[in-house]
Formats: C-alpha cells, sequence, structure tokens
C-alpha cells in the first residue's frame, strides 16, 4: 500500500513540474526577431525573422492582435491574419501598417506551417503628432493605473499540486482509519 501512495504521489509530482506548453512547438529565439520602423500611429513597422527562424520557402502563417476597429463588448480588438512565404533560409519580414487611432500593444505571432516555429514580437503604438490626450486638465498622464496582479504559472501550479496532494492524503488517512477501526472492532 505505501508503494502503491508513493507511486500515485511521484506520478502526480511528474504531472505538475512538466511543462507540456513547452514541448508543444520550437520557437524563435528573441535573437533572431527585430522591429523596425515607425510604431506611430498610421506608420509602417517592419518586423523581421531572421535566417533560421522557420524553414526553408515554408508557409509561415502571421497574426496580429491588438485594438482596432472591430468591437467585442466595450473592448475594441482585432485580429488580423495573413500567409507569408519565408525564404530559401527561413527569414520572413512581415510589415504591419498601424490604424491612425492606433494606441497600445499589438502583438504579431508568427507559425511555421511546417516546423510549428513560433515566434512573437509586440508593438507599442504612440500616438501620431497633435493626438489629444486621454483625460481631463490636471488629471496626470491620461493612463489607466494598474489593477490586475501577476501570479506566475509556476505558483498556480505549485498550489494546484499542494491541493491535490492534500485531497489525497485525506483520502489515505480516511482509509488508513477505516482499516484501524475495521481491526479494532474484530
Amino acid at each position: 500500500m505505501k508503494k502503491l501512495i508513493a507511486a500515485v504521489v511521484l506520478a502526480g509530482a511528474a504531472l505538475i513540474a512538466t511543462p507540456a506548453a513547452a514541448n508543444a512547438a520550437g520557437y524563435v529565439p528573441t535573437s533572431n526577431v527585430s522591429v523596425s520602423g515607425s510604431s506611430v500611429a498610421g506608420g509602417t513597422t517592419v518586423i523581421n525573422f531572421g535566417p533560421g527562424s522557420f524553414v526553408g520557402n515554408e508557409t509561415v502563417n502571421i497574426s496580429v492582435t491588438g485594438a482596432g476597429a472591430v468591437t467585442l463588448g466595450a473592448l475594441p480588438t482585432t485580429t488580423v491574419s495573413k500567409a507569408y512565404v519565408a525564404s530559401a533560409s527561413g527569414a520572413v519580414n512581415p510589415r504591419i501598417t498601424l490604424p491612425a487611432g492606433a494606441s497600445g500593444t499589438y502583438t504579431l505571432t508568427a507559425t511555421g506551417a511546417t516546423s510549428g516555429n513560433v515566434g512573437t514580437a509586440a508593438v507599442t503604438a504612440t500616438p501620431a503628432a497633435g493626438a489629444a490626450a486621454v483625460g481631463g486638465a490636471g488629471s496626470g498622464t491620461g493612463s489607466l493605473a494598474f489593477t490586475g496582479g501577476t501570479i506566475s504559472a509556476l505558483a498556480l501550479w505549485v498550489g494546484g499540486g499542494a491541493v491535490v496532494l492534500g485531497g489525497g492524503l485525506l483520502v489515505v488517512r480516511g482509509s488508513v482509519r477505516r482499516q484501524r477501526d475495521g481491526q479494532i472492532a474484530a
């Protein structure tokens, strides 16, 4: 019984400790990714994924997510997707043109159709010259306060693992107690 419990605990710990998502696909190193051009609203930015980022001549699906013209609920967001073909060396250089009223961060994700490699880049749009700041006079910078929290995925896995192990411990303890009570009564 002790060996079975130890095996279950070790198997549970292995499942919790193994980051399965990290093994899902190859990732383009950040050293292969560069951003050039204008990040001003209405400007054009070029995201450069250097040689070796993808397999030569493979189709690379590019999607850009950020603030835009489509409204979902109260949040204006949009995702635009387009397929590109990498060069013979595996490089791809998509151009994105930010909307005239762009604000916030736009995230570009490039996924190789053959290799499965995933590369990301972020572009933070700055208002065009003469654009009005958000907020009234004397209200500060015009930006919203950060009200969220940042809890790492590791902390969530450790907390969830502790809850699962605690529940297992209670089940085993109840089983042992019932066995003892059965032996005492006999």
